[in-house]
């Protein structure tokens, strides 16, 4: 099969998987109350702008990675973009109700400190970045690569301090001393 189909299919298959969890996981159909502050637009720039953008930069020859690493970072790519995905279906699965696209509080939320939540604080946004790098590698070009990945990173940026606020004025001094013991994104490191 042509490399590129591969990465068509695999990439309709993460894009299929976020509307799926976009469609079921609206806070209007949970209940929660919304406090996104436009983050999930935020968030759906992001993850469009950096794949198109990403997309558009393979055509730049000489940011292509050199021809004996692009299998590996193709295929290791295809590998990280399965890698997010669970990842990010497992988090959600972790936080059932409470998971919601928008930044949105239930009226009996929890703080959620088991499963990957016991490593890092935002595992489905993890998630997110892992498939992305995954992508960005798949493309085989440097500029690509940091495209999505810059893109990715500044969505969740702003969607991660819009939701830490969120969390800290509904939850107080639980979710504070749960930050103070783990990480945003990356286990031990940030």
């Amino acid at each position: 099969m042509n490399p590129g189909l591969i990465l068509i299919v695999v990439s309709g298959f993460w894009v299929a998987s976020e509307i799926v969890i976009a469609i079921r996981r609206r806070s209007s159909i949970t209940g929660a109350s919304s406090r996104d502050r436009l983050s999930i637009h935020a968030m759906w720039v992001a993850f469009a702008g950096g794949p198109f953008a990403g997309g558009m930069l393979t055509a730049v020859r000489a940011a292509r990675m050199p021809p004996p690493i692009r299998p590996y970072a193709f295929w290791g790519g295809l590998a990280l973009i399965f890698v997010g995905i669970a990842a990010r279906w497992t988090a959600i699965g972790t936080l059932k109700k409470y998971f919601t696209v928008d930044v949105a509080i239930a009226p009996d939320h929890k703080v959620i400190q088991h499963g990957l939540y016991r490593f890092v604080r935002h595992p489905s946004y993890s998630g997110s970045l892992l498939s992305s790098t995954g992508l960005g590698l798949a493309f085989g070009n440097w500029l690509s690569l940091a495209a999505v990945v810059l893109f990715a990173l500044a969505g969740v940026a702003y969607r991660v301090s819009v939701e830490e606020r969120a969390l800290i004025d509904a939850l107080g001094d639980e979710y504070r001393a749960y930050a103070a013991r783990t990480k945003r994104l990356i286990p031990g490191i940030y």
